[in-house]
């Protein structure tokens, strides 16, 4: 494939970022933005809404009251910690704070396909709520796993965030677990391979495929011009990083 000649970054395109954070992660992150840091900075970059999350709800929460026009919170839960986390979903739910739901395998030390999961997954199908997974580091967080899950639970919508990130072998099965899998769609922050979003454009479909920051592990700049060069038309481009997102979430 070709390398694409245009290499700027067009500001004026509108975009949604289907995933960032807000607060602080220490240790060897080292990264941080305040919710009004991030409001700040999104119109800069042509962003009108982004999905975020924080493993302490309430910052994410706090976050989304002060900024509703702009952020939009995903419940980050850890099925391994047992039953209460299911009724902590389903309070979340019932008083309309969240969007959907954060898994993240890695950070909380579960593999994505494990039993401890199913209850989440259940009421995010009977919610009609979508669920985000990190995916992209063994062995908790694998595509294969994630695939597995979907296959389990075929009418929970799985966004698979960073569609395999850094390894190309994870990424390719991350593509080709989501041609197989028509309840998986993808996003492609923090995944190193411009070409790999134009396949997974053709190949998983024009619809499934979200562009996100990853904030502040990623720079805005960074992530839309990595999918700007991948070689897909402008108005591929307006599916990935706005339409699709806006069309998923059922947002007007």
């Amino acid at each position: 494939m070709s390398q694409v000649a245009k290499t700027g970054i067009d500001l004026n395109r509108p975009k949604i970022d289907a995933h960032a954070h807000v607060g602080v992660f220490g240790s060897w992150c080292g990264v941080a933005i305040t919710a009004q840091e991030m409001a700040e900075l999104m119109p800069q970059y042509g962003i009108e809404k982004s999905i975020i999350s924080y493993p302490d709800n309430e910052v994410a929460l706090a976050a989304q009251k002060a900024y509703p026009d702009k952020l939009a919170a995903l419940a980050w839960l850890n099925p391994a910690l047992g039953e209460g986390v299911a009724q902590e979903f389903e309070g979340l739910i019932d008083r309309r704070l969240v969007v959907g739901l954060k898994l993240h395998p890695l950070f909380n030390a579960y593999v994505a396909d494990d039993e401890c999961v199913y209850p989440l997954m259940e009421i995010a199908a009977q919610k009609d709520l979508p669920v985000f997974v990190h995916s992209g580091h063994p062995p908790f967080s694998l595509p294969w796993s994630i695939g597995q899950l979907a296959e389990k639970f075929p009418k929970t919508r799985l966004v698979m965030v960073h569609m395999g990130h850094g390894h190309g072998v994870y990424i390719q099965s991350a593509i080709e677990t989501a041609i197989k899998r028509d309840n998986v769609w993808l996003e492609c922050s923090g995944m190193p391979m411009h070409t790999k979003i134009r396949e997974a454009y053709q190949r998983v479909g024009s619809e499934r495929l979200f562009w996100g920051s990853d904030l502040p592990f990623h720079h805005y700049a960074v992530e839309i011009l990595r999918t700007e060069v991948s070689g897909l038309s402008p108005k591929e481009l307006d599916d990935v990083f706005h339409d699709n997102a806006k069309k998923f979430m059922g947002w007007k």
